[in-house]
């Protein structure tokens, strides 16, 4: 008959709970740990983790960090095929040799596009004059089309009428130039021998042997030469005028062709967002720049018309040359019209002064009713441009291109006009 245990004893034998050391299943190796022997009964002992597979490379050093030592990540390797010359060095991007040498071909790159634009700018002012006068004669153009006619043939009648005013022109200027170079070169011993007979130019002949000098230039070889290279060089100037506008009338024609698709293709530029806007303010310059053709053209038109009755009613010789090189002239802003007054009144001083002074006051007072009254009638309706900024433009445009940029000016001008009104001022008023 066995003994009682005592309780004391019992509770020591008894296996105590595992509390402190939480059970996880030992990861396996190919020999099994004994168990160990305690006072609590046999207990596994836990296995250590496997060590990782040495890599072929060097091992990379751990990071110290706050948390403690961390081991970088390994780098892929890189299959031998996605790089079959090597793996690339370090960049040159910061580089101080590559940014000078990148920066020194920027500025030379630049230096050679303004060469080429200083070389290239009378074929661009050839162009710019062109696209300038298609967008000018394109209302013309609409409005025939709104005729029922087809644009083609719209454009062709736009287009033979524009060749008509310059064969006028030609066929109104040419002969009287003809004629008075004839009888200028008939009438030029005359005229020698009324020199010589006039008292004053005898006693200056006398003094410092004028006449003899004259007869020595003209008769020695720098006459000739220089007459010759004259000659050479007006025909030259002649022979690029009438290149020079063959050449504006043909790009005329194409423009006007194709002037549609060139706005399409030029708004298709504009991001999406603001194709519309910007289509709408396109629309608007360009309507702008044709109503200041059609009105320049219209006020041209009513000053060659009222100076040809004038001249007509004072029997002023070669009338109708005259009025049309008034009405061409007064095309150029600011300029233009004295030019062609002062053409047609030194004609009439050559038929009496008293036509002459007539003349003068006849263009004196018109374009004073020009200015005031007709232009503003005139281009009221086409180019809201107030008169300070059509001052300022002509005269940049002049100082920077000549006539052609008088010319341009003012449309320019209200363009900008436009869209500093239409895109800047809500901008400011929004912020």
């Amino acid at each position: 008959m066995s003994k009682p245990i005592p309780s004391d004893r019992a509770e020591s034998a008894a296996p105590a709970p595992i509390s402190a050391v939480t059970a996880e299943p030992a990861l396996t190796s190919a020999v099994t740990a004994e168990p160990a022997l305690t006072s609590a009964g046999p207990v596994r002992p836990i296995a250590a983790p496997e060590e990782p597979e040495e890599s072929e490379g060097p091992a990379a050093e751990p990071v110290l960090t706050s948390a403690g030592p961390v081991r970088p990540l390994e780098p892929l390797p890189e299959a031998a095929s996605d790089l079959p010359f090597g793996r690339p060095g370090r960049s040159m991007r910061n580089n101080p040799f590559v940014f000078g040498f990148t920066a020194a071909l920027g500025v030379l790159t630049a230096w050679w596009l303004v060469q080429a634009v200083v070389s290239a700018s009378s074929v661009l002012i050839l162009i710019v004059v062109s696209l300038f006068l298609a967008i000018g004669l394109n209302p013309a153009v609409e409005k025939l089309q709104k005729l029922g006619l087809a644009r083609l043939v719209a454009i062709t009648v736009v287009f033979l009428g524009v060749i008509a005013v310059f064969v006028a022109f030609g066929l109104a200027v040419v002969p009287p130039l003809t004629t008075q170079s004839t009888d200028f070169v008939t009438k030029l011993p005359q005229y020698v021998q009324e020199l010589q007979n006039n008292p004053m130019i005898r006693d200056l002949d006398q003094r410092f042997q004028i006449l003899d000098k004259l007869q020595q230039y003209v008769t020695s070889g720098d006459f000739g030469s220089q007459m010759f290279g004259g000659v050479l060089g007006f025909g030259q100037v002649l022979i690029g005028a009438v290149f020079n506008a063959l050449t504006v009338l043909v790009l005329t024609l194409y423009f006007l062709g194709s002037l549609n698709s060139l706005k399409k293709m030029a708004y298709r530029l504009v991001p999406r967002s603001r194709r519309t806007r910007a289509s709408l303010l396109g629309d608007q310059i360009i309507d702008s720049i044709g109503g200041y053709v059609a009105g320049n053209l219209i006020i041209s038109l009513i000053a060659g018309v009222t100076t040809f009755f004038f001249l007509m009613l004072m029997k002023v010789p070669y009338a109708l040359a005259l009025a049309l090189i008034v009405a061409l002239t007064d095309l150029i802003p600011m300029v233009g019209a004295f030019i062609g007054a002062g053409v047609a009144s030194l004609v009439g001083f050559f038929v009496s002064p008293t036509v002459g002074i007539v003349c003068v006051v006849f263009f004196t007072v018109y374009q004073q009713i020009e200015n005031y009254w007709i232009a503003p009638s005139v281009m009221r309706s086409s180019v809201d441009v107030p008169p300070l900024a059509t001052i300022v433009g002509a005269l940049l445009g002049g100082a920077l291109l000549g006539v052609v940029g008088a010319l341009l000016g003012i449309p320019l001008v209200a363009a900008i006009l436009l869209i500093v009104r239409e895109v800047v001022m809500p901008r400011q008023e929004k912020a």
